[in-house]
């Protein structure tokens, strides 16, 4: 019965913040509350709520910190040249601007941090995907995909939480896996230019110098002097599109003169955070910014203290030496308010699920049962059986339930067949792209809350993408021999 309902649980969540039903918060509370009665534990909500938050509260510190430390170092400029590199190579065709976010969101996941990759990677592109007009899903989309490839770096979680399950060396997991991720991540690559090209084709490509110039309030892009290409023109009017970022064409009214191409591209003010004049420079103190930011990534790495605890030393020093006003500093963090406010509010509504999906033996009875239903022919193929149950069961589960709970499990049925504990442990990363777009985990919200994506439009948008990404990464590993 536990089975049951915990999988309706988890459906129910997932239908109604994709037919927008209800809003992701309201459904993280709301129904795991409900199915908590049904399973007849309404007396113990209290205790597994406190007990999810418990869990959760040092990530919400994280990202609450993160957030402001990295919306500073976007004030103050940090990221400006990052962004002007990506412009010259993107400029404004959008089959560029998407392949270019997945390169990005790769290059940036080095650190082996969802949130800050996310943070980054939409603040250097959310200007180009809204003056452009295109679907704003391609963008999270395509950055989770990429990240989830990368957050299997040793450092990024779930390599280290599998080798510490089974009790095996990290390294011995991720180095002969490194062929198969290489694939996967450009099939993230090649996935992002067909995108691309199907963006492209319904917005068409404006020709655009890759300078960026002032105009009034507003940083603009501007048009070469041939302006913007008949057929692309004709294109982009009459594309009306269907995602978030869809508009009524990108180079609407463009008749080839600088001006009008500029004005084409879009008239709202959403490439403010590329203005070159804005107040919050602080081009003297760019090598200390970036320094702090480096030090901070690589004591990350290092583990030199908890996440949380780096984040909110960084962002008050941060803060500090580049706002040593006390209104200055609290203009600066009114300003990032909004994006702290909707994703700690979203993590610990999150913790709410998690904690009676957890408390009720909800995730226990789903993992027992899925491992269960292996049929005993399947033995000498848990390599191949560990990858594809890596798919679901981190997508509905946190990757701590999958490594320590599931694993462990998957891995003596292997032993029992002859199959290596290694080869298991290989197997289980392979559900990372897709894991990334779970509702479990923080970081998403993150990327959907500053991308301004409905969290239901971004799931029925990636799904499919991540699960072929994964799918990809595990026939590369059974290809090779690693699996």
């Amino acid at each position: 019965m536990l089975t049951i309902l915990g999988f309706a649980m988890i459906a129910t969540f997932l239908v109604l913040i994709m037919m927008k039903k209800m809003s992701p918060i309201a459904a993280l509370v709301l129904i795991p509350a409900l199915f908590c009665v049904f399973v007849g534990k309404g007396a113990h909500l209290g205790d597994y709520v406190i007990d999810g938050v418990s869990s959760l509260a040092p990530t919400a510190a994280m990202l609450m910190f993160a957030i402001v430390y990295f919306g500073v170092m976007i004030d103050v400029g940090l990221f400006d040249p990052i962004v002007r590199a990506i412009l010259r190579f993107c400029k404004a065709d959008p089959m560029r601007i998407v392949v270019g976010t997945a390169l990005l969101a790769a290059i940036v996941s080095l650190d082996g941090d969802g949130s800050t990759t996310f943070m980054i990677t939409v603040s250097a592109m959310y200007p180009l995907y809204k003056r452009l007009k295109m679907s704003l899903v391609v963008m999270t989309g395509v950055a989770a995909m990429a990240n989830g490839v990368m957050n299997t770096l040793p450092w990024g979680g779930p390599t280290a939480r599998a080798a510490t399950a089974l009790k095996v060396d990290a390294t011995d997991i991720f180095v002969p896996m490194i062929p198969a991720l290489a694939v996967g991540l450009l099939a993230v690559v090649v996935l992002a230019y067909v995108l691309g090209l199907r963006e492209r084709r319904r917005l068409g490509t404006l020709t655009l110098d890759e300078a960026l110039v002032e105009t009034e309030s507003e940083t603009v892009l501007v048009g070469a002097g041939s302006g913007a290409k008949s057929g692309a023109k004709s294109g982009a009017e009459s594309g009306s599109g269907t995602g978030p970022g869809a508009g009524t064409g990108a180079a609407s009214g463009s008749d080839g003169s600088d001006g009008d191409a500029a004005r084409g591209a879009g008239s709202d003010d959403d490439f403010q955070g590329l203005d070159p004049n804005r107040a919050t420079l602080r081009p003297k103190l760019y090598w200390f910014n970036a320094l702090l930011t480096v030090a901070l990534l690589t004591a990350m790495i290092m583990e030199l203290l908890p996440i949380p605890v780096l984040f909110l030393l960084g962002a008050a020093l941060a803060l500090t030496v580049n706002f040593p006003h006390i209104p200055d500093q609290k203009a600066r963090i009114a300003a990032h308010a909004d994006n702290v406010l909707n994703v700690s509010g979203m993590v610990f509504a999150a913790a709410v699920f998690t904690g009676v999906l957890t408390g009720t033996g909800m995730v226990d009875h789903m993992a027992n049962w899925l491992v269960d239903t292996i049929p005993d022919g399947m033995g000498p193929h848990m390599g191949l059986v560990t990858g594809l149950l890596s798919l679901p069961l981190t997508y509905f589960m946190s990757n701590d339930g999958f490594y320590f709970g599931v694993l462990p499990v998957l891995a003596e049925a292997g032993q029992a067949h002859g199959v290596s504990t290694l080869e298991i442990a290989r197997a289980s990363i392979v559900g990372q792209p897709l894991h990334m777009s779970s509702p479990l985990v923080p970081a998403v919200y993150v990327l959907v809350g500053m991308a301004k994506v409905e969290f239901g439009d971004h799931t029925k948008f990636v799904v499919k993408w991540a699960v072929l990404t994964c799918l990809v990464i595990l026939a590369a590993g059974i290809l090779f021999g690693i699996i």
